[in-house]
């Protein structure tokens, strides 16, 4: 299977949180898209693993992907290390995304900034010829960050403003994480859950207001994007 975009993620719902809308958009527009979870996120306060596997199927579908797979790392303990490199480096060789989006390089889980890392790393030992992997090398054409925190500035932003209310549908399938029984929301650990899909739509009206959208996804490149047409280029200046 060769897909045109793959999200890296660390935890299920992460994609949905960061590149819901333009996973969605990619697919209306004819593209194969997928979801690559790392791991089942067995460690976090509400659900369960197996809840959460079927919470990721139900997302899948909303958003429309091809393929949604789960590498079933540790959670919280995910390393930069050579048996998880070559297991997601494994994927990209059979999947072979042309485009692929990693978490950003920072961030308040070491989950995320690590799975960027080793998403990164995986990119490119997939390529290496003689590298000790099944099937033929494969490199990523880009590498795209999701830049889903505040004081990020994107390189680029995906109107999603029509795909803004089914990405809100997919986040909440993750009902045991967003819309838990009363019971199960008192906790001694603050839990960003209980504001974050509402801070997701805080992120995506900002970053929309950034290109006269009213909703869009974020995303940082670290190559120089090459631009044929300046007098078209869309978004004001003044």
């Amino acid at each position: 299977m060769n897909l045109d975009l793959l999200v890296i993620a660390p935890h299920p719902d992460d994609a949905e949180l960061t590149s819901g809308g333009t996973l969605l958009k990619m697919a209306e527009a004819g593209y194969r898209t997928g979801i690559l979870d790392l791991t089942r996120g067995e460690t976090g306060t509400r659900g369960t693993p197996e809840t959460r596997l079927r919470e990721a199927a139900d997302a899948a579908k909303i958003l429309r992907v091809k393929v949604r797979r789960n590498l079933g790392l540790p959670d919280a303990r995910l390393t930069v290390s050579e048996e998880y490199k070559m297991a997601v480096a494994e994927v990209l060789r059979e999947l072979q995304p042309h485009s692929v989006i990693v978490p950003y390089w920072d961030g308040r889980h070491p989950d995320h900034y690590t799975a960027g890392r080793l998403g990164y790393e995986a990119c490119f030992v997939a390529g290496l010829k003689n590298y000790p992997l099944p099937g033929e090398p494969f490199r990523p054409f880009k590498i795209i960050y999701a830049a889903a925190y505040d004081n990020v500035r994107p390189t680029f932003a995906v109107d999603i403003t029509a795909q803004f209310d089914r990405r809100r549908r997919a986040i909440l399938a993750y009902r045991s994480q967003f819309r838990p029984p009363r019971k199960e929301r008192h906790s001694k650990v603050a839990l960003p859950l209980d504001e974050l899909e509402e801070r997701m739509t805080h992120q995506a009206r900002h970053y929309g207001r950034m290109i006269g959208a009213k909703y869009a996804e974020g995303f940082v490149v670290k190559e120089t994007l090459r631009i044929d047409d300046v007098v078209e280029m869309p978004v004001r200046s003044i």
